[in-house]
């Protein structure tokens, strides 16, 4: 049996993003490009009716190019027991009130019991100062929180 991988939206948009100025942004394009033609086919993939809603978001084209790259990925539905942990993942880990999205996946993933949740966001959800405290609020609350990581280090290099 593969082991799961939730999704997370920053990551369907670095794939199907622009080539950026910034080289910084371009390398972890690249690295996003090479996880999902190399790795994705080593896990069983999920998104959420929210990663649907964010990167549905911005001009018809765009948007249409992420839509398409999600296809084949299970979809997770948001009910009120990952609502619920996402607000105490919110509160608990002192996120900002618009991080609420960002613990929503979160919640999604460790509620659903999905091995890694695969992200670039290290503002709010990938970020060594704040997994602790997310861990920790999943334990308090019976759930053992899913591994979160980015693309690079999914592929173990």
């Amino acid at each position: 049996m593969k082991e799961t991988v939730y999704v997370e939206s920053s990551v369907i948009s670095y794939l199907n993003g622009r080539p950026s100025r910034d080289i910084i942004i371009t390398a972890l394009q690249e690295l996003t490009r090479i996880w999902w033609e190399e790795k994705r086919h080593d896990f069983e993939l999920f998104i959420s009716e929210s990663v649907i809603r964010e990167i549905s978001a911005g001009s018809a084209n765009d948007a249409s190019k992420r839509i398409e790259s999600i296809r084949g990925c299970a979809i997770l539905v948001v009910d009120e027991e990952a609502v619920q942990l996402a607000k105490k993942i919110q509160r608990g880990a002192n996120l900002p009130e618009k991080a609420i999205e960002d613990a929503l996946h979160i919640a999604l993933a460790t509620v659903s019991e999905i091995d890694y949740l695969l992200t670039w966001n290290c503002k709010h959800i990938a970020n060594a100062t704040i997994v602790p405290r997310i861990e920790s609020i999943c334990l308090a609350e019976g759930y053992h929180c899913s591994k979160i990581c980015t693309p690079q280090e999914l592929m173990g290099i």
